[in-house]
């Protein structure tokens, strides 16, 4: 913990983030008390400098009457959403949701989430893609996209469904939803803002081919907000050379953590946001949502992902242990990660089937100490990791000892999951997230 102290005035002077019309950051003093019982090292670091690390929480309890009908209640901690963070892959979660309600949008009976589809190119930078070996098909589909969005957070899924559901259907969609500050412009791969702009043509074929409905490609004309600067650390590596000027993110995409926590609620909770706030989703949906926002790589048969390395905790940052990488036999985390340019970001929904115990909580922080960006040394493994695995900790063990007037019925998110065949296949490692 000594040098984690070192280098603090270095964080401070580098890592500041310039950006117009700051808002007053949230926090309850109940969280803060909570918090001062948690003696590790680390965790108290980043807790005691929250403008350092770029810290933000919110702790969602949530209590049933004797319906069963739950009810949220929201604590934070240094929450500001006019304060950037890189988004990085927590996007996947609204861009999968999206891309199953323009499925139902759509209402091609031969056109599901299971159909398959293949991706053409018709603009500067787009790429093709018509097959995909990890798939039991053989072909991309929405549900396979999904699955390795989820699973181990696999980029290109995310961008083949930016290219589905069009730039600017995703934004109206968002806005239209109440998430008016969540910004989406760019893919996970390097274009620029034009080019992020057109989207590619997409078809759904059957299985022999022959095909059932083709997308045109698509060009956004809607235009962005971007009077809000947000510009980070001192200086960043372009290719190989160090910029020295702070990194513009001024145009990239932003997902506020309150929207994060509730997008996650309202696939979670669906009744529980106003009627607008839901996405256009079918039970099975919902079904196949919750079962690929919780299942563990190893229990996933297509793509058949290396469990050594993407092991159960891989993306369940709240109960990571840099010890063991299992988890609890009881727990099941619904939710979805993000990690890039030094932040890391989590939104879940936590079930404990067996003490009868539910929450949600959100988090995200920052842990780039020298300022400069795209350089790969960030302390993700010393104190990124380690202070959201004392968090999750610190919140699980409250609500093991919180009274509740009812004990919730838990039962709706008991998922029947897949079990791992042993065949011949080659596993899956090393892929780009």
């Amino acid at each position: 913990m000594q040098s984690v102290k070192k280098r603090l005035p270095g964080i401070f002077i580098l890592c500041t983030l310039v950006i117009s019309g700051f808002g007053q950051a949230r926090t309850d003093a109940f969280l803060t008390n909570l918090f001062s019982a948690n003696r590790s090292p680390i965790f108290q670091e980043v807790i005691k400098h929250p403008e350092t690390y770029r810290l933000q929480i919110i702790y969602t309890q949530i209590n049933r009457d004797k319906a069963n009908k739950p009810s949220f209640t929201n604590y934070y901690f240094h929450v500001d959403s006019t304060e950037y963070f890189n988004p990085a892959s927590t996007v996947k979660l609204p861009l999968a949701l999206l891309s199953l309600e323009k499925l139902n949008q759509l209402n091609k009976p031969n056109v599901t989430k299971f159909t398959s589809m293949q991706f053409d190119s018709a603009y500067s930078k787009q790429t093709r893609e018509w097959t995909d070996k990890t798939a039991q098909t053989g072909y991309p589909s929405i549900a396979h996209l999904i699955r390795k969005a989820f699973l181990v957070s696999e980029n290109d899924p995310y961008s083949r469904m930016y290219e589905f559901v069009g730039q600017r259907e995703i934004n109206r969609s968002l806005h239209a939803k109440g998430y008016l500050d969540t910004r989406i412009t760019h893919r996970f791969v390097r274009m620029t803002n034009n080019e992020n702009r057109h989207t590619n043509p997409v078809r759904f074929i059957q299985d022999d081919g022959k095909l059932i409905y083709a997308q045109p490609a698509a060009y956004n004309e809607d235009p962005f907000d971007f009077r809000r600067v947000a510009k980070l650390g001192r200086g960043y590596y372009l290719r190989d050379s160090l910029v020295h000027q702070p990194f513009d993110f001024t145009e990239r995409n932003k997902f506020p953590l309150e929207a994060f926590q509730q997008i996650l609620q309202s696939v979670m909770f669906p009744h529980s946001v106003p009627a607008k706030q839901r996405f256009n989703l079918t039970k099975d949906d919902y079904r196949f949502l919750y079962q690929y926002l919780s299942q563990y790589p190893s229990e996933t048969n297509y793509p058949k992902y290396d469990a050594k390395q993407y092991y159960d905790s891989y993306v369940k940052f709240f109960f990571m242990d840099s010890l063991h990488h299992q988890m609890p036999s009881t727990i099941r985390v619904f939710n979805k990660v993000g990690w890039a340019y030094g932040f890391l970001t989590d939104a879940s929904y936590v079930v404990d089937f067996k003490n009868k115990v539910e929450y949600m909580l959100t988090a995200t922080l920052y842990v780039n100490s020298d300022g400069i960006l795209n350089d790969d040394k960030y302390e993700f493994e010393s104190v990124g990791h380690p202070f959201l695995y004392q968090l999750g900790q610190t919140i699980h063990q409250y609500e093991l000892k919180r009274k509740r007037q009812y004990a919730p019925n838990l039962e709706v998110f008991r998922i029947p999951y897949e079990k791992r065949v042993n065949d011949a296949r080659p596993v899956v490692k090393d892929v780009d997230n």
